[in-house]
């Protein structure tokens, strides 16, 4: 089997998919519509899928019209030109089974269309489960899979995906596991984090480990510090019921921004093996702790109304289905260090939001001063900095001094980019397509395992802790800014501040 980081171009045919279909609980839900069905289409249309995939959808509610809105799905979505030729055999596998999730009737209809597909398209057997569905039914949904037998790979395999959250905390984290281990063995389970699949993510494994030039500063003799902002533009929106509750922290600090700490901090694998990467990401988060007190080492806050883009936006409290008293925070940040030799005394920064400046997610990497600076002035001169955007615009930024042209020595901050749209034409494919490829693949590099989970919720449920003991300290902030003034005094107290992406 090609593990895609370490495939090399012309191995690209290697990876398609074998005889497969994908069973898709939650087939008329919003992240179905916007990403599932696109990725699978997309596939298919670079033709790595087999010609006879099948989707075998799971709704509640019967809709006749529910083909008609797969097929608008995909025209919306999808990345790749639609092809009425492609678009008519993927549809062709579409096949829908009706039934409550509480009802075992449903899973042996299931089962039913399982083996028909089988015989009727040649899958063999092979299906993946996609939990496309609230976690509060994901109890309900693994029950009947594991009542009505069809995880039992006796003429084929069968996995599992797990969509985040993966719990509301650790213990509740732990308990999602025991759930899915009951129902399949754990190298079935793909626990899906977007952001890994993410070109600009992948790639800083490259920019690390095969460039002699960053690599040896790459330490706490060098590094400053580090930040990693997820920062939204946009409020809640219509997702009060889901939002509410869990927050900026739980909903993206836990798993997206955690994740990437672990990526930037780790020690070179010795492979690109899952279990190889698995094991330097563990190795840094078992090392994780608070910068300091965890009261003054996290922040949370929520946006209120206000003025942004030209436009009043509601408060947190004031969107639809949100209580008036409710403490969710809409922000976060926090200070954390890492205990290994290579780390220590590196603070890294992390924080999320939503209505902030601008939408973006990157990984600044703030270099120290040289020890010496033999210039009359150094007013212009900043801090070199190695900036990877995830999103948008996907490449990185360097900042270097450099000598302003004339009779003076007058130094200044320039840049040098690289974007990943200018840099290369070959086809860069969406997140979940190439995750979902990779489930249909059986190759996990780019799937965290539950002890990332359980040791990202061992640190993130310190800081829950803390805001749910001090409400009082969910501070608030106007739309369109970078957070409460909260978050800026903490970097503050270590004479650092945040960075206008």
């Amino acid at each position: 089997m090609v593990n895609p980081l370490r495939s090399a171009p012309d191995s690209r045919l290697q990876r398609i998919a074998g005889p497969c279909g994908i069973v898709l609980f939650g087939i008329t839900g919003d992240l179905s519509r916007r990403k599932i069905l696109p990725a699978l289409y997309d596939l298919a249309n670079r033709g790595l899928l087999p010609p006879s995939f099948t989707i075998i959808g799971v709704a509640r509610k019967v809709d006749p019209s529910l083909p008609e809105k797969v097929e608008a799905a995909i025209r919306e979505g999808a990345n790749t030109s639609v092809t009425e030729t492609t678009l008519k055999q993927l549809m062709s596998g579409l096949v829908v089974v009706n039934g409550q999730y509480n009802d075992i009737e449903t899973y042996r209809s299931l089962g039913h269309a399982m083996d028909r597909m089988s015989a009727e398209r040649g899958t063999n057997g092979n299906y993946a489960f996609y939990l496309a569905i609230p976690p509060e039914l994901f109890p309900t949904v693994l029950g009947g899979i594991g009542t009505a037998g069809l995880c039992a790979e006796d003429d084929g395999w069968r996995r599992v995906v797990v969509e985040k959250p993966f719990g509301h905390g650790l213990e509740s984290a732990r308990e999602l596991d025991d759930m899915v281990t009951k129902v399949f063995h754990q190298d079935a389970i793909f626990r899906i984090d977007h952001y890994l699949g993410k070109e600009t993510v992948q790639n800083l494994m490259a920019l690390r480990f095969a460039n002699e030039l960053y690599e040896p500063l790459w330490n706490s003799a060098h590094v400053d510090h580090v930040q990693i902002t997820m920062a939204e533009d946009i409020g809640i929106g219509t997702r009060a019921g889901y939002y509410d509750g869990i927050g900026a922290a739980r909903d993206v600090i836990q798993n997206h921004l955690l994740q990437l700490l672990a990526l930037t901090a780790m020690e070179e694998p010795i492979s690109f093996e899952p279990s190889a990467l698995r094991i330097e990401k563990e190795k840094v988060l078992e090392a994780t702790r608070f910068y300091g007190p965890v009261g003054e080492s996290a922040v949370a806050g929520q946006y209120t109304s206000g003025w942004q883009g030209g436009e009043w936006v509601r408060g947190y409290k004031e969107e639809p289905g949100i209580p008036a008293d409710s403490i969710t925070d809409t922000y976060a940040a926090l200070r954390l260090g890492i205990e290994t030799r290579r780390w220590k005394g590196v603070p890294f920064y992390l924080r999320a939001g939503k209505r902030l400046g601008r939408r973006v997610s990157e990984i600044a990497v703030i270099f120290k001063y040289p020890p010496f600076l033999p210039f009359p002035s150094t007013d212009g001169l900043g801090h070199n900095a190695l900036v990877i955007r995830v999103q948008p615009n996907e490449g990185m930024t360097f900042k270097l001094g450099s000598k302003v042209p004339g009779s003076g020595m007058q130094l200044r901050d320039v840049t040098m980019d690289f974007a990943y749209g200018h840099a290369f034409t070959e086809y860069a494919p969406e997140a979940y397509e190439r995750l979902i490829l990779d489930v249909l693949l059986g190759d996990p590099p780019l799937f965290p395992r539950h002890r990332e989970i359980e040791l990202s919720w061992r640190l993130l449920d310190q800081a829950e802790s803390h805001w749910a003991e001090n409400p009082e300290s969910i501070a608030e902030y106007a739309p369109g800014t970078w957070g409460p003034a909260a978050s800026d005094r903490m970097l503050a107290r270590d004479g650092r501040a945040w960075r206008l992406p």
